[in-house]
C-alpha cells in the first residue's frame, strides 16, 4: 500500500462524531432549496426490531459548534438498503431484497418530508440484491449479483424498465454511473469494465476494458496506479465507495485537460482518503472500524459526511 501522507491542511479539518441508535447502511445529502440550510439522507436498520427506514434529517452545522441532527420525516423500507441516491427532486434507492423505490421530498412546508413513494419489484426485475444504482435526471441505471443491467424510466405516467443486459449469473455487477444522458459505465467481477452507449446496438456494450483488478484498487479510471511499474496498493483492505472530488477543482482549472480531477475512497480498514492524479494518497480520516459510505456536499464541497460500522456518523468539514 502506498504510504497515506499526512495532509498539509489536517491541522484545520474539523471532525466531529455523532453516535446513533441504530447502524447507518448509507448517508447521502440532500440539495438544500437555500443557502442556509442542510440536509442528510440516512438509510437505518435497527438490529433490536430488525426493521429499515429510509429518514431525512436536518442539520445545524453551526462554526465551533457540535453539529446537531434532526430528525424530519422517515419512511418504512421492507429490507436493508444497498444503495442509495439523492437529487432535488428525488431520493432513490434499492435493497438487498432486488427492490428499487423512489421516494419524492416534499419542499412545500418549512421542513422537507418525505411524499409519495414508488417501487420496481416485478418479477424478474433483479434476482437477489441490487449491486448499485445511479440517477440522472429521469432515468435510473440498476445492477446487481445476477448480472443484469436494467434502465428504469421515470419520466412517463407510470414507472416502467427496460433490461440492457442479462448475464444470466455469469458475470456480477457491482457498479454503475451515468456519463451522459445516453453513456454509463459498470464493472464488476470479471476483471472488467464496460461502457454503454445508448446510441448503439442494443444487448451489448459499446466498449469492454479488461483489466486484472481487485477490491483494494477500483479507481483504474482516475489514473492511479495506471502507471509502469505500479506496485503499490491503494488501499489494504476492500474500497467501499469512491467519488470524484469536486472541492479541489478550482486548484487545476490552469492544468492540462488530461489531468484528471482527484478522488475520494473510503474503506473496510477505516479510512477515508484523497487520492490525487501523481502524488501519494492523503488521508483525511482513520476510524477503528469501516467507514461504509461517505458523500460530498452537493453544494458546498467542503462538507464531507461518512457512515461507520459502529452505528455512528462522521461529518468532516474543510477549510
Amino acid at each position: 500500500m502506498a504510504t497515506l501522507q499526512p495532509q498539509t491542511q489536517t491541522n484545520h479539518l474539523q471532525i466531529h462524531r455523532l453516535p446513533q441508535s441504530k447502524y447507518v447502511d448509507a448517508v447521502r445529502w440532500m440539495p438544500p432549496f437555500s443557502a442556509f440550510d442542510k440536509f442528510v439522507v440516512l438509510s437505518f436498520f435497527d438490529s433490536d426490531s430488525s426493521s429499515c427506514t429510509i429518514e431525512i434529517h436536518s442539520l445545524d452545522n453551526s462554526p465551533n459548534n457540535q453539529p446537531i441532527l434532526c430528525p424530519l420525516s422517515a419512511s418504512p423500507t421492507a429490507s436493508r438498503t444497498s444503495s442509495l441516491k439523492t437529487s432535488r427532486d428525488l431520493i432513490a434507492f434499492s435493497t438487498f431484497s432486488g427492490s428499487l423505490n423512489f421516494i419524492s421530498p416534499d419542499y412545500r412546508s418549512g421542513e422537507v418530508s418525505l411524499n409519495s413513494s414508488i417501487s420496481v419489484q416485478e418479477l424478474g426485475f433483479h434476482v437477489g440484491p441490487i449491486s448499485c444504482i445511479d440517477v440522472l435526471e429521469s432515468e435510473c441505471v440498476s445492477v446487481g449479483e445476477d448480472g443484469r443491467v436494467n434502465l428504469v424510466n421515470l419520466g412517463g405516467p407510470k414507472v416502467d424498465y427496460r433490461r440492457i443486459f442479462d448475464g444470466n449469473g455469469l458475470v456480477s455487477h457491482t457498479a454503475a454511473k451515468w456519463a451522459s444522458p445516453a453513456e454509463f459505465a459498470t464493472g464488476g467481477l470479471g476483471f472488467s469494465l464496460q461502457w454503454w452507449d445508448q446510441r448503439r446496438k442494443p444487448g451489448e456494450p459499446a466498449l469492454q476494458f479488461k483489466g486484472n483488478w481487485w477490491p483494494q484498487q477500483p479507481i483504474v479510471l482516475s489514473g492511479v496506479g495506471s502507471g509502469k511499474g505500479q506496485a503499490h496498493l491503494i488501499s489494504e483492505s476492500e474500497v467501499w465507495e469512491v467519488q470524484f472530488d469536486s472541492h479541489s477543482q478550482s486548484n487545476i482549472t490552469s492544468m492540462p485537460s488530461s489531468r484528471l480531477l482527484p478522488v475520494m475512497m473510503c474503506s473496510e480498514d477505516g479510512i477515508l482518503s484523497l487520492i490525487e492524479q501523481g502524488a501519494e494518497p492523503i488521508e483525511l480520516l482513520a476510524e477503528p472500524c469501516a467507514i461504509n459510505s461517505f458523500d460530498i456536499g452537493k453544494q458546498n464541497h467542503s462538507d464531507i459526511i461518512c457512515s461507520l460500522e459502529w452505528e455512528s456518523l462522521a461529518i468532516l468539514s474543510r477549510p
